[in-house]
């Protein structure tokens, strides 16, 4: 089945709302992305303040909000003007300035060589051409720029827990249908060559996954399931860490030459 990328044109606050399954992405995943983040910039001697920061495929603005924090210029580009809507006024109530884009990760809208650090997370394995994300991303990067990302990689384990075991066994899928495809998925090998090809040069590849024990998880899932718990609480529960294992999923960076 193709990737079902409407859900985030579905009316409503798919975003901020506890309650909603995209919501998890903000206490489960923000922290150890930011986290990666971070420490990237603080090897590399690259601080955020005052610089332009390029949030692909931002939707609700869940992490260009987080970017936002760090005092940088945050500009954030979906092709879904419905989540960029929600994006818009969760922004200005919370009086945090991000300049919001329509547009697609393919074709950025936004002028050669414009901007210092580039994030595209979670996003890479729902676009139709991979490729031309990578290119574009380099075409708007300043020479010495950092792209950071993260993306799930191919194998059968991440068959297993984000298919099988997360949209479509009953007792345990909480994630809309159709979120991912397993033939969208990356593999790091595959996203490094992209990026050599568009003169990015790949640092570290470092993986993520859940900060519980699998039979924590799994009866955190049953929770969820059963409605016991928000998905904000799960998120909140599993919250991710950094590790060694790249099986599923895995965050990494790449620089533009000067």
């Amino acid at each position: 089945m193709p990737v079902d990328n409407e859900i985030y044109n579905r009316p409503g606050d798919i975003w901020w709302d506890e309650h909603e399954p995209l919501n998890a992405i903000r206490t489960a995943l923000n922290p150890a992305r930011l986290a990666y983040l971070t420490g990237v910039l603080r090897e590399l001697g690259v601080a955020t303040a005052g610089k332009t920061v390029l949030d692909i495929g931002c939707g609700g603005g869940l992490f260009a909000e987080e970017l936002a924090r760090t005092g940088a210029r945050v500009i954030g580009v979906d092709p879904s003007t419905t989540s960029l809507a929600t994006a818009r006024s969760h922004a200005v109530a919370l009086g945090l300035n991000i300049d919001y884009r329509a547009g697609a990760g393919e074709k950025l809208p936004l002028e050669d060589a414009s901007v210092d650090i580039a994030c595209c997370v979670d996003v890479l394995e729902h676009v139709n051409d991979v490729d031309a994300v990578i290119g574009d991303t380099a075409r708007v990067l300043r020479a010495g720029g950092v792209f950071v990302f993260d993306t799930i990689t191919r194998t059968r384990l991440s068959r297993l827990v984000m298919i099988k075991l997360l949209q479509e066994w009953r007792l345990t899928a909480w994630m809309p249908a159709n979120l991912h495809a397993w033939d969208k998925f990356i593999t790091p090998n595959e996203l490094r060559a992209m990026l050599s090809r568009h003169h990015l040069e790949c640092g570290d590849i470092v993986g993520m996954g859940p900060g519980v024990k699998p039979h924590r998880l799994m009866r955190l899932l049953w929770q969820l399931r059963t409605r016991s718990i928000s998905y904000g609480e799960f998120g909140h529960q599993v919250r991710f860490v950094l590790t060694k294992d790249v099986r599923v999923s895995y965050a990494g960076y790449a620089t533009k030459a000067t």
